[in-house]
């Protein structure tokens, strides 16, 4: 385990020479028990990313020493590292690590997270023996293979349970398959933005480009031997519930046309939201003669350089696209409806030096230390800012005092890459409070719009010529190209598949175009042995990685699917006054919260300003309310046999902030 880091000294301290500093702090307390180091480094750490330090030299090198002298005791005599750690010293590590005090409560989130205690406490285990079940009668149809069906796949296939995965696509990848514009990244940080069970300790950027993540989605793939259980290039049609056989008739279509249903007891929905592009209802924009797609369509036969392009939108693909395309085109013109918030991370650009590469694949530790820190740089540590302060004198454009300084720094910020443009300045600022939209990081789109054959567009369009953008002031904008970066019809979950479940009831007849419910974001009343990742309010817009709610979610399904497997029940499906009582209560989280505000219109709510995309939680709240599936918030059945309801007395399903579910 530490031969490997001692067995090139001269590499081990040239690597350490540029690794980050936190980590292999952190590294070196683990495995020395000297905890009198963190006291020394603490107060020069100032917050969880890496470039909020300021450490002396010689004090780093004194840690750089010690730890090689460490490394070299261990691989020496060949003892094993502490196999625990009391929460009492890892909170001490762990807040001399990020510069500010970590709670205890997160202490086993942070572990189960980083794998500390090298155990993937996130896979499931049969509590009875495998052998006197039915496993091999069960089965379940996973509906797409981006990253939430391979994770519900490698589940799956760890418990033994027979599971299939229909994809639409040729290849797996799912979001980062279909999108594939220039400039299209990640903006969470890569080593957070993967599998806590398989990480990468080659990843080249701090913010990998969508090839690299395409990558390791599909390394991942290959490693856990998943293309065998999957049908590539089929589209799940529709979804019916057959209650006197308590089987799901799963119908899709190949691509050469032909129709076929499968009969499966559980589908899990890994299709995501921000898989089918919205576009605006613009008038003419079909009778334009020249190229028009979406983002998340790119046409790689258009050859942008040297055209007039117009640029539809200002979120993220546009923040991404528009600098990557800007260079090469005669001229670009953005047409932005509402400016959004971009928040400044020198990480966004920057390559992983050499040293930290080095340090991950080879010292024990640091690649877990390095995760937990950007767990918490991106995490929950500013979620109370989201909230409304009621007696806040400024409720238009900020929440609370923290709020409103962010508001005040990202200004600033902007203020200076523009070069005090007032001009500029006065379309870009947002009128309403930071994290209202998708807060994005800046991929130099300020720079971009101080370019020459840039132009910011901030009126409204009335309608699309042959050749031309016309807006409603009579202004006429010759364009070659149109390019819809109009974001997603992320509301309208599900869709366009036709989802049947108990008489007959459809999922969008329950939800409508645009309201979806579900307990935990997972289970549907009405609906038995259906689980969904990444449904309703379960999309993160404070922090965190959308991974990590996937492994959560993924570890629910699993045991309720485990819990019906052993009890041999046919069907599973979540009480009513169960659902509306988590759903009441997220209602109630939300409407206090940044997405809510009524001056913001963005795809995070629906007409009638409820937020129906966005998780209210702490990412700590979500993780404790996924831990453990409870089987008294279910009806079970069996065939021929009238509904089970396990406990039936038991009503708290969920308690968060003194508010009870149930």
């Amino acid at each position: 385990m530490f031969e490997t880091a001692v067995r090139d000294e001269a590499a081990l301290r040239a690597a350490l020479a540029e690794a980050d500093i936190a980590p292999m702090l952190m590294v070196l307390a683990q495995l020395s028990g000297d905890l009198d180091i963190l006291d020394e480094v603490a107060p020069h750490i100032h917050g969880a990313w890496s470039f909020l330090e300021s450490v002396p030299e010689d004090l780093k090198q004194k840690v750089r020493d010690r730890l090689v002298a460490v490394l070299k005791d261990y691989a020496a005599s060949g003892r094993e590292p502490p196999h625990h750690v009391p929460s009492e010293t890892l909170q001490k590590m762990m807040s001399a690590g990020v510069g500010q005090m970590v709670p205890e409560e997160y202490i086993p989130l942070l572990v189960e997270e980083t794998h500390l205690g090298d155990e993937d406490t996130r896979a499931v285990h049969w509590q009875r023996k495998p052998d006197s079940l039915a496993v091999g009668k069960f089965k379940a149809i996973i509906i797409g293979a981006g990253f939430s069906g391979l994770c519900t796949a490698i589940r799956l296939k760890e418990l033994g349970i027979p599971f299939e995965i229909l994809e639409k696509n040729t290849d797996v990848g799912g979001t980062w398959l279909e999108n594939d514009y220039p400039g299209c990244a990640v903006d969470t940080p890569n080593h957070f933005y993967s599998y806590s069970f398989n990480p990468n300790d080659k990843w080249s950027r701090h913010f990998s480009r969508r090839n690299e993540i395409l990558g390791y989605i599909a390394a991942t793939a290959d490693k856990y031997d998943l293309r065998r259980y999957i049908r590539f290039g089929v589209e799940v049609t529709t979804a019916e519930f057959d209650e006197h056989d308590a089987r799901w008739h799963v119908t899709f279509q190949t691509a050469d046309g032909v129709t076929q249903t499968i009969d499966t007891n559980a589908v899990i929905s890994a299709v995501g939201q921000l898989n089918r592009p919205s576009i605006p209802p613009i008038a003419g924009l079909s009778q334009f003669r020249g190229p028009v797609f979406h983002t998340a369509r790119w046409d790689r036969t258009v050859d942008l350089k040297g055209k007039r392009v117009a640029m539809i939108g200002t979120g993220a693909s546009a923040v991404q696209a528009g600098p990557s395309i800007a260079p090469d085109v005669a001229s670009l013109l953005v047409f932005q409806r509402t400016p959004h918030w971009l928040m400044n991370n020198p990480n966004y650009h920057k390559e992983v030096s050499a040293g930290n590469k080095w340090a991950i694949e080879h010292i024990p530790y640091f690649g877990k230390w390095l995760r937990f820190q950007l767990f918490w740089a991106g995490s929950d540590g500013f979620h109370a800012s989201l909230q409304m302060d009621p007696d806040w004198p400024m409720p238009d454009i900020s929440l609370n005092e923290a709020n409103h300084k962010m508001r005040e720094m990202i200004i600033d910020y902007v203020r200076k890459e523009l070069d005090d443009d007032k001009d500029l300045l006065a379309k870009v600022i947002p009128a309403y409070p930071p994290y209202g939209k998708r807060m994005l990081r800046d991929n130099y789109w300020y720079r971009m719009l101080k370019r020459p054959n840039v132009e910011l567009v901030t009126g409204s369009i009335a309608h699309v010529t042959e050749d031309s953008i016309v807006m409603e002031d009579g202004t006429v904008h010759a364009v070659d190209v149109i390019i819809m970066a109009t974001g997603f019809q992320a509301s309208k979950m599900l869709w366009p598949m036709e989802i049947k479940g108990r008489m007959g009831r459809t999922i969008r007849g329950v939800w409508g175009d645009d309201d979806p419910r579900a307990y935990l974001g997972i289970t549907v009343p009405g609906f038995p042995n259906l689980f969904l990742t990444y449904g309703p309010n379960t999309n993160l817009a404070h922090g965190g990685s959308i991974i990590f709610h996937t492994e959560c979610q993924v570890r629910y399904i699993t045991q309720a699917l485990r819990e019906m497997i052993e009890n041999g029940y046919s069907t599973l499906e979540v009480r009513t006054d169960v659902h509306d009582g988590y759903n009441k209560l997220v209602d109630e989280k939300c409407r206090n919260m940044v997405w809510a505000h009524p001056g913001v219109t963005s795809w995070y709510k629906n007409r009638h300003n409820r937020v129906t995309v966005t998780s209210p939680w702490r990412l700590l709240d979500y993780w404790k309310l996924t831990q453990h599936f409870v089987p008294e918030e279910y009806r079970a059945g069996r065939i021929g046999h009238a509904p089970i309801i396990p406990g039936q007395e038991a009503r708290v399903v969920a308690s968060i902030d003194g508010l009870t579910v149930g």
